[in-house]
């Protein structure tokens, strides 16, 4: 794959399978995690997706500094960037600091205009179910939208997943 993409969809669709599918035949591929284990399930969870990725990948976990992981990873020579994913960084952001998400999502698109390996953005659509219920909801679903949709217009394709199966929307 040359250029950039965004993979979203449902939970459990293949989004991530599929992106780091993508990057199987670079060199030097990254991935930037933005979970991290707070407690005992994510810990093992963390600890299984590492092994999955196997040995050949650089991990770089950030909660809330996506751009400049991204521009670290373009610094040590990245074939390929894996970013999963943008749903879990919007929502460290809102958690740590709300007013900062405008400023983080355009730090991001900054570090998109950099020269760059291929590189694919993991993210959750959040917009296709019930409107949620309580103000917090909202607004975590109305960030991870607008997160979504400035992303998509800034790279060059865009997948849907839909039970395991890649459809390209861009």
């Amino acid at each position: 794959m040359q250029g950039s993409c965004l993979i979203t969809g449902g939970a459990r669709s293949g989004k991530s399978s599929y992106a780091l599918g993508l990057a199987s035949d670079a060199a030097r591929p990254h991935f930037i995690a933005t979970a991290w284990a707070d407690d005992a399930e994510m810990a093992l969870r963390v600890k299984r997706h590492r092994a999955e990725r196997g040995s050949q990948w650089t991990t770089i976990e950030t909660r809330l500094d996506l751009g400049p992981a991204i521009s670290s990873a373009c610094a040590s020579g990245a074939g390929f960037i894996v970013v999963d994913c943008l749903t879990l960084w919007t929502s460290n952001i809102l958690i740590e600091d709300a007013s900062s998400l405008e400023c983080r999502l355009s730090e991001l698109l900054k570090a998109l205009e950099q020269p760059l390996p291929p590189l694919a953005f993991v993210t959750n659509e959040v917009g296709c179910g019930i409107v949620p219920g309580d103000s917090l909801s909202r607004e975590f679903r109305d960030a991870a939208g607008r997160v979504n949709r400035v992303v998509a217009s800034a790279v060059d394709s865009v997948f849907l997943m839909v039970c395991g199966i890649p459809m390209k929307i861009k």
